[in-house]
C-alpha cells in the first residue's frame, strides 16, 4: 500500500488523470496551454484572466470557475444534457426527456462539426480548460460528467438560467410519454403565492449623458436569479477580448456586463418566441399520421433510452419520441397532439452571446442582434459615445395576422406557419429617448422610458410583447423619472429604492374594510392584537426596513389573502402580480381581511414570542454549507436582510422564505451579481455578489461581500491592469 501512495505523490496532481481517461497527451496539451493563460485573484477573489488569445481566456475562465464552484458546473451541464435523472433520481426522468426532445448529443455534435474555426477553439478551449481542472484536483469527484466535451456549450447557449425549454411543462410531458392519462395545461397566475418565483427576473437600468452628473452613460446591471447562479469573472485576451461581468457556470462567455466600449443587461422577456401548435393525428398498423393542407403525412418517430437513479443503481427506460415538423410532441390537448416550434439554431445563438462581448458600440452590437440568437432575453444597452438603447427581445418569428398567437393554433394547415424573422429594425425599441433613461424590470416595454417616451403600442403586433406592467416596473419610472442627474452612487440609491408599490391598493383597501367592520359593529370590539396592529399598519410608509414592525405584519396579512383569493380565480384565467392584486382587494371578504389578520398576528406570536417584530429579525441571508440545496438553521449565524420579494414593487429583490426547521425566512433568489457602471474616457464600475465568489465554507470569499450585499453596498471593481495590479491576493497559471 505504501508503494502505492509513494507513486501516486510522485505522479503529482496527475494522480487521478487516468480514473478520468485522460492520457499524457492530452495533459501535457492542456498544460502547455495553461501557461499561455494568467489568473489574477484580486481581493475580493475576483478572477482576472488573461490569455494570449481567446480560446486562452476561454480556458482560463473554466478552469477557475471549477475552481470556485465545480458542482454548479457540473449541475448545468446535467440539465443541459437531460441527465439530471441519473442523479436526482426518476422525478426528473421528465425533465430529462423534455431536454432530449429539443437537443441531444448526436445533433450537437453535427453543429459543432459545421462551426467554424474560431467557434470551434472557444469550444475545444471550454472542454480543456475545464477537464484539465479535473486533471489537475484528483480529490474532485463528478457526480457523473467525469469528461467534458466540446459540443456542449452548444445544449446551453444563452447563458440565462433556462432556455425557453425550461417553459414546456414536464408534468404534461409526462401525462403523454408516461402513458398516464393526457391532461390539457394551464398556466397558473402568475402572482401564485408571495415569494415562489416572484423575485426571478431581473432589473435594467440606462442613463443618458443628459442625466449624468459626469455627462457620461450609465447603466445599472442586475438581474435576479436563484443565489451563486453566475459568478464574476475579467476576460481578457491580446486579440482584443476584455469583458467584466457576470458569467453562467458552465459558460465562457460574459452574460451581462460590459467592456470598456459598451455594456448590456439582459432581462428575462414574455416576448412571444416560440409556439404550440395542435396536430391531428391518426394511427394506422400501429404508425402514427398526421394532416397538413389535406395531406396525411408520416408523424417521424425517434427513440430516447433514460438512466434514472433507483435504489443506489442506474436503470433504464426507453421512450419512443414523435414529431412533425413544427417540432417534438409535448403533450396532448382533446383528441390532438401539441407540438412546440421554438428557435432552434444553437450556433448563432452561441455566436451572439460571445461576439456582443467584443462589441465596440451601438452599431456593432446592433450588428450582432442581426444574428437573432437570442429568443428569452430583453437588453438595456449603454455605450461609451453616450448612447443608451432598448430592445424587447431578439428572435421575433413573424407570424401572419388572425389566429391568436398567445394560443394553440392549427397545425394542420400551412395558414399558421411562421413566415420568417422579423429583423432587428421591427422589433419594439427605443434609442435615446427624451425622457434620458430606459428602465425594464421583466414589465411592458410601453413604459420603459416614461410617458411620452415610450414605445408606441399601437404599432407592433401583440405577440412582439405581451408583457404586463409589474410594481417594480412602475416603481422603476418613478424613481428614474424624479431626479434629474445620476452619478454612481445615486443610481445604485435608485436601485435600492425602498418603496413598495405592490401595497399602495393592497393595504388601504384592506385597512378601509377592516374598518368598515368596525364601525358596522361598534359594539363588538376587536381581539386586542388586531386593535393595536391596525395604526402601526396605517402609519406605515410603504417603504422596506429591517426596523420596520408594519412591513412584518403587512407581508404576511397580505400572503395570507393571497392564499385566500388564489383558488378562486376561475380556471384558465392568467393574472399578473398587479391583477392579482385587484382580485384579493375584490375578492376577500371584509370578515376574512380582518381573520386573516388575526391568524397572522397568532402566527407571528407563535413563531417569534410577539406579533410586533421587525422585518430584519425575520427576513434573514444565511449561508453555511455552500451545497446546490442550502440548508438553514435558525440556531446559526445569520444577517438581516431590508428589502424583499420583488412582487410587493422591491427593485432590489430578495425572495425569502422558512426552511421546513425554521421559523425565519432565508433568502434562496433575487439580486445576484449587481453592477453600475459609467462609460466615460475611463469605465468606473462597482459590483456585488451575493456574499461571495466562492463555495466554499472554509474560504476567505464564502460570505466576504454578504455584510455588502445585505445592505445594498457596492465594492469597487478592478477593471484596468494598473488598478488590478494595486489590489493582488494571488497570481498563478491553471494548475499550479
Amino acid at each position: 500500500m505504501r508503494k502505492i501512495f509513494i507513486l501516486l505523490l510522485a505522479l503529482g496532481p496527475f494522480a487521478h488523470a487516468r480514473a478520468q481517461a485522460f492520457t499524457p497527451a492530452e495533459v501535457a496539451r492542456w498544460q502547455q496551454q495553461a501557461r499561455r493563460v494568467a489568473v489574477t485573484r484580486d481581493t475580493w477573489g475576483v478572477p482576472h484572466i488573461n490569455g494570449k488569445t481567446d480560446a486562452d481566456a476561454v480556458f482560463g475562465v473554466l478552469y477557475t470557475q471549477c475552481e470556485d464552484d465545480f458542482a454548479r458546473v457540473e449541475d448545468n451541464y446535467l440539465t443541459a444534457l437531460g441527465r439530471r435523472a441519473e442523479v436526482d433520481g426518476e422525478a426528473s426522468l421528465y425533465e430529462d426527456l423534455r431536454a432530449r426532445l429539443f437537443m441531444d448529443s448526436t445533433r450537437a455534435l453535427a453543429v459543432y462539426g459545421r462551426s467554424p474555426a474560431w467557434m470551434k477553439s472557444l469550444l475545444n478551449a471550454f472542454a480543456a480548460g475545464t477537464n484539465y481542472y479535473l486533471a489537475t484536483h484528483p480529490a474532485v469527484h463528478p457526480r457523473r460528467i467525469r469528461r467534458f466535451q466540446p459540443w456542449m456549450p452548444l445544449l446551453f447557449s444563452e447563458g440565462s438560467i433556462g432556455g425557453n425549454v425550461s417553459v414546456v411543462p414536464a408534468d404534461r410531458i409526462k401525462a403523454f410519454y408516461g402513458q398516464q392519462k393526457p391532461t390539457s395545461w394551464q398556466r397558473p397566475p402568475a402572482a401564485a403565492d408571495g415569494f415562489d418565483g416572484s423575485s426571478v427576473g431581473s432589473n435594467g437600468f440606462a442613463i443618458a449623458p443628459a442625466r449624468s452628473a459626469s455627462g457620461h452613460a450609465l447603466l445599472l446591471i442586475n438581474p435576479h436569479t436563484s443565489f451563486y447562479f453566475r459568478s464574476e469573472v475579467q476576460m481578457t485576451s491580446a486579440a482584443g477580448l476584455n469583458a467584466y461581468g457576470a458569467v453562467t457556470w458552465g459558460q465562457f462567455f460574459i452574460y451581462q456586463g460590459f467592456n470598456v466600449k459598451c455594456g448590456w443587461m439582459h432581462t428575462s422577456s414574455q416576448a412571444d418566441s416560440m409556439d404550440e401548435y395542435l396536430e391531428t393525428v391518426t394511427e394506422k398498423d400501429g404508425k402514427y399520421y398526421y394532416q397538413y393542407d389535406g395531406k396525411t403525412l408520416p408523424v417521424r418517430t425517434g427513440s430516447v433510452v433514460l438512466a434514472y437513479l433507483k435504489d443506489g443503481q442506474l436503470l433504464r427506460r426507453k421512450f419512443t419520441t414523435y414529431y412533425t415538423p413544427h417540432g417534438p410532441v409535448v403533450g396532448q390537448q382533446g383528441t390532438k397532439w401539441v407540438t412546440v416550434k421554438m428557435m432552434d439554431a444553437p450556433l448563432a445563438a452561441l455566436e451572439q452571446s460571445y461576439l456582443r462581448t467584443k462589441a465596440t458600440g451601438y452599431a456593432s452590437f446592433k450588428e450582432v442582434m442581426r444574428l437573432n440568437g437570442n429568443a428569452s432575453n430583453n437588453t438595456v444597452f449603454a455605450d461609451a459615445q453616450g448612447t443608451i438603447a432598448y430592445w424587447h427581445g431578439n428572435f421575433m418569428p413573424r407570424r401572419p395576422a388572425g389566429p391568436d398567437w398567445s394560443q394553440p393554433v392549427d397545425g394542420s394547415t400551412r395558414a399558421t406557419e411562421w413566415q420568417g424573422l422579423h429583423p432587428v429594425e421591427d422589433l419594439v425599441q427605443v434609442r435615446n429617448p427624451a425622457s434620458g433613461f430606459i428602465q425594464n424590470c421583466n414589465s411592458t416595454p410601453f413604459t420603459v422610458s416614461g410617458p411620452g417616451s415610450s414605445p408606441d403600442q399601437a404599432k407592433y403586433p401583440a405577440y412582439m410583447a405581451p408583457d404586463a406592467e409589474n410594481y417594480r416596473g412602475v416603481n422603476a419610472v418613478r424613481v428614474l423619472s424624479r431626479r434629474k442627474s445620476f452619478t454612481l452612487d445615486t443610481l445604485i440609491a435608485a436601485a435600492d429604492d425602498p418603496h413598495l408599490a405592490g401595497f399602495e391598493q393592497l393595504l388601504p383597501a384592506a385597512l378601509r374594510d377592516c374598518q368598515l367592520l368596525v364601525d358596522a359593529a361598534s359594539d363588538t370590539p376587536l381581539p386586542a392584537d388586531v386593535a393595536a396592529a391596525l395604526p402601526v399598519l396605517r402609519a406605515w410608509n410603504l417603504n422596506y426596513s429591517a426596523t420596520s414592525v408594519a412591513q412584518t405584519v403587512a407581508i404576511y396579512w397580505a400572503e395570507r389573502m393571497q392564499r385566500l383569493a388564489r383558488p378562486r380565480v376561475p380556471a384558465g384565467q392568467t393574472l399578473d402580480y398587479i391583477a392579482f392584486t385587484r382580485f384579493v382587494v375584490d375578492h376577500v371578504t371584509p370578515e376574512e381581511k380582518v381573520a386573516a389578520l388575526g391568524e397572522t398576528l397568532a402566527g407571528l406570536t407563535r413563531d417569534f414570542g410577539r406579533w410586533d417584530v421587525a422585518w430584519g429579525e425575520v427576513n434573514r441571508y444565511q449561508r453555511l454549507t455552500g451545497k446546490i440545496d442550502e440548508t438553514y438553521d435558525d440556531a446559526q449565524p445569520s444577517l438581516p436582510v431590508a428589502f424583499t420579494s420583488s412582487a410587493w414593487g422591491s427593485l432590489a429583490a430578495f425572495g425569502a422564505r422558512p426552511a421546513p426547521n425554521t421559523k425565519k425566512r432565508y433568502g434562496y433568489v433575487g439580486n445576484s451579481f449587481v453592477a453600475v457602471v459609467e462609460f466615460g474616457p475611463r469605465v468606473v464600475a462597482r459590483s456585488v455578489v451575493t456574499g461571495g465568489q466562492d463555495s466554499c465554507p472554509d474560504a476567505p470569499h464564502f460570505t466576504d461581500q454578504a455584510p455588502l450585499y445585505t445592505q445594498g453596498k457596492f465594492k469597487d471593481v478592478w477593471f484596468y491592469p494598473e488598478d488590478v495590479a494595486q489590489h493582488v491576493a494571488r497570481q498563478y497559471h491553471p494548475g499550479e
